[in-house]
């Protein structure tokens, strides 16, 4: 069996990292099939995940994310693979430009 231990620092605040966090349990869900459940706390958000022989949860705080993940024995096998797409799109989406609302025009 493995474990997958991966943290990424920021600098986007709760609220941006939130929606960054939301967009990747929408990802894990179509790409790879995961259940994703999302809850928001007061100071941390927690994304738990799982699918057969994958069980884990991702930490989202203002000032990083945290993914620990326990592979089953035959998914194990596939770790580095599996490791590498996770943080594929977690850095992906971590260097997306923060969309900004755009100011209103007053005449």
């Amino acid at each position: 069996m493995a474990d997958l231990h991966i943290v990424r620092e920021h600098t986007l605040g709760l609220a941006k990292a939130r929606k960054i966090a939301f967009k990747w349990a929408e990802q894990a869900e179509a790409e790879f099939g995961m259940d994703c459940a999302y809850t928001e706390g007061e100071a941390v958000d927690e994304v738990r995940f799982s699918r057969s022989g994958v069980k884990g949860k991702l930490d989202v705080d203002a000032t990083r994310f945290e993914l620990h993940a326990h592979l089953g024995f035959l998914v194990g096998a596939f770790k580095h693979h599996i490791e590498a797409e996770i943080v594929k799109n977690l850095d992906t989406l971590l260097s997306a430009p923060v969309k900004k609302r755009a100011a209103k025009k007053v005449d």
